[in-house]
């Protein structure tokens, strides 16, 4: 991934919250087949290595698992918020006129090795976590004990799990930190008002701290 330095951000903590707070990834791999995206699902284990570990499973019907060895390595890209940026939201552009549109968004992306799991243990210790994050918010959570037994002995038997052990964290935010402060802040102003409220606000968290260091 292409990364100027000022939009680059290497805090494994802030990376390690943006998939938290994101988990969809999307898993690419390149086997037998050739490339392959999946949409899925991870669980992060922050202290599992250096840099973390990803779980999830996948359909066994899913061709995904069968073109993977263990070893292999695989990318997951998480995605945060996204949004266009119009010049007009920048005051410097009412004066000087030498600015363009761009896109503004903060992606995660997790090189590793994957670890094929088909045993039961990993698999039901995988969906009890993603199932307790998941179903937390919900006036009264769904448990896998909620389930019968046969059913989701079934369930189970039609799922593989993969483990990425994290060798590589990037991660891109680009929130105009190019622009002059109030540039940045006018423009994440701009967004919270049509909505785009979290990348907004990183935007004018970026222009507050550009303009504390200009003193």
């Amino acid at each position: 991934m292409y990364i100027p330095p000022h939009f680059a951000e290497i805090r494994p903590q802030i990376l390690h919250d943006l998939i938290d707070q994101h988990p969809l990834g999307i898993l690419i791999t390149h086997g037998a087949g050739g490339l392959d995206a999946n949409h899925i699902p991870f669980h992060l284990l922050r202290d599992q290595g250096t840099l973390g570990s990803l779980t999830c499973h996948v359909a066994r019907s899913n061709p995904v698992w069968q073109q993977l060895a263990t070893g292999d390595e695989v990318l997951v890209v998480f995605r945060a918020a996204e949004a266009y940026v119009s010049p007009n939201w920048y005051p410097s552009k009412h004066e000087t006129h030498r600015q363009v549109p761009t896109w503004n968004y903060a992606v995660v992306h997790a090189h590793g090795r994957v670890t094929l799991r088909d045993d039961e243990r990993f698999l039901r210790h995988n969906l009890a976590f993603l199932t307790k994050r998941h179903e937390a918010a919900q006036p009264v959570p769904w448990k896998m004990g909620d389930a019968p037994r046969d059913y989701l002995d079934a369930m189970l038997k039609a799922i593989v799990g993969l483990e990425i052990q994290i060798t590589r964290l990037e991660g891109k935010f680009k929130l105009s930190q190019n622009k002059e402060a109030r540039d940045i802040h006018s423009a994440g102003e701009a967004l919270c008002d049509q909505g785009d409220s979290a990348l907004g606000a990183a935007m004018i968290a970026v222009a507050a701290g550009k303009a504390q260091e200009a003193g």
